[in-house]
C-alpha cells in the first residue's frame, strides 16, 4: 500500500481528521435516505480524485463499515497501484459475466473479483482490462445489477469515476448512485469547467452531494493557525517552529490570570510613582509657605486650599484615566484570546 493512503498510514494526522469529517458529512447529508453508493469524480485528471476516493474509503472502513471500492475508471485506473492489488481481472471483466438471470449465483461470481487490502473491512474491485466500450458498460443493466448485489454484501460502495470533462462515464453513472462528490484542486480547477460538470450532472438527474476543494496549502496562515488536533501537536509545515499548543483549561486560566495581574501591577507601580512625586511637590510647597511673611498667612492659606483642591482633582482624574486604560487593556486581551480560541 502506498504512502498516499494517509488515513491508514497516519490516522492521527490533521488530513485524516479532514477525511473523517467528510465521511460524517456524507453519512448525515440526507437523514431520510442511507448513502450506500457514493461516486467520486472530478473535472480533469490531476485534481486528486483517486487520492480522495482511497482515503475516504479507508475512513469508512475504520468506522466499522464493510466497504467495497470500485475503480470505474476503466481507461486509466489507479486504485490497484494505491492498494497494491492485481489490476486484472476487474470491473470490465466482471460486468461481462453478470447477467439478470435469477438462477445465477451472482454473489459467488462477484466474490471472484473482490480483492482484500491491508485495511480491515476494505475490499477493492480493480478496473480490469480496458474495454472498447466503457461508457456503455457503466450504464448497462449489468452495472445496476452489480450495485444491487453489492448492497446486500457490504455497507458502503465507493466508486472512483472518470473525469467528467474528458468522458461522460461519471455523468451517466451519477444517475444510479445515491450521491456524487466532485473533487476540485486549489488554483487548478477552472470555474467554467466546474460549472459545466455540475450542470451536466443535474441535467441527467444525478444526485449531487457537493464539491471538495483539494490541495489547499497548509502553510496558509488562515488554516495553519486555526487547525488543532486533539491530543497532538499543532500542525505546521515548519517542524522547527512546531511546538505543542495543547494546554489544559487550568493551565490556560493560570496564564490568563498571570498576564492580567502583570498589567495591573505595572499600572499600580506607575500610580505609586505619581503619588510619590505629588507628595514631594506638596512638601516643598509647604516649606515655601512657612518661610513667607506671616502677614500673608490668611491669603496664603486660601491659596494653598485652592491648590490642594486642584491637585486632588487632577489626581482623581489621573486615577480614573489609569483605571480606564487598565480596563481597556483587559478587554483587548480577552477579545484576542476569544479570537484565538475560535
Amino acid at each position: 500500500m502506498r504512502k498516499e493512503v494517509i488515513a491508514h498510514k497516519d490516522p492521527k494526522s490533521p488530513i485524516s481528521e479532514v477525511f473523517r469529517t467528510l465521511r460524517t458529512n456524507i453519512q448525515f447529508m440526507n437523514a431520510n435516505k442511507k448513502m450506500k453508493t457514493i461516486l467520486v469524480t472530478s473535472t480533469f485528471p490531476g485534481e486528486g480524485k483517486s487520492w480522495v476516493t482511497s482515503n475516504l474509503a479507508v475512513t469508512f472502513a475504520q468506522a466499522g463499515k464493510k466497504v467495497v471500492l470500485i475503480d470505474a475508471d476503466m481507461r486509466k485506473g489507479r486504485q490497484y497501484t494505491i492498494f497494491g492489488v492485481s489490476p486484472t481481472p476487474g470491473l470490465s471483466n466482471l460486468l461481462s459475466r453478470v447477467t439478470e438471470n435469477e438462477n445465477e449465483d451472482k454473489a459467488n461470481i462477484i466474490g471472484e473479483y473482490i480483492q482484500e487490502t491491508e485495511v480491515e473491512n476494505l475490499y477493492v474491485i480493480s478496473s480490469g482490462n480496458i474495454p472498447p466500450n466503457p461508457s456503455e458498460l457503466l450504464v448497462s443493466t449489468q452495472m445496476i445489477t452489480l450495485l444491487d448485489e453489492l448492497k446486500n454484501l457490504c455497507d458502503i460502495i465507493i466508486i472512483d469515476g472518470t473525469p467528467c470533462e474528458l468522458v461522460t462515464d461519471s455523468v451517466i453513472l451519477s444517475r444510479i448512485v445515491d450521491s456524487t462528490v466532485v473533487v476540485t484542486a486549489h488554483k487548478v480547477t477552472k470555474k467554467e469547467a466546474l460549472e459545466r460538470v455540475l450542470k451536466n450532472i443535474q441535467n441527467v438527474g444525478g444526485n449531487l452531494a457537493g464539491v471538495i476543494l483539494n490541495r489547499i496549502p497548509i502553510s496558509n496562515k488562515k488554516y495553519e493557525e486555526k487547525y488543532y488536533y486533539y491530543g497532538q501537536e499543532k500542525f505546521s509545515t515548519d517542524n522547527k517552529k512546531a511546538k505543542s499548543k495543547h494546554l489544559d483549561i487550568k493551565e490556560q486560566e493560570d496564564i490568563n490570570k498571570e498576564k492580567i495581574m502583570r498589567i495591573l501591577n505595572t499600572d499600580a507601580i506607575e500610580s505609586n510613582s505619581i503619588n510619590d512625586t505629588e507628595n514631594n511637590t506638596e512638601q516643598n510647597n509647604e516649606n515655601q509657605v512657612n518661610s513667607t511673611n506671616e502677614t500673608f498667612n490668611m491669603q496664603q492659606n486660601i491659596t494653598d486650599y485652592n491648590q490642594t483642591n486642584e491637585t486632588q482633582e487632577d489626581t482623581n482624574e489621573r486615577y480614573l484615566e489609569k483605571t480606564n486604560n487598565i480596563l481597556d487593556q483587559i478587554k483587548d486581551y480577552l477579545k484576542n484570546e476569544k479570537k484565538d480560541l475560535n
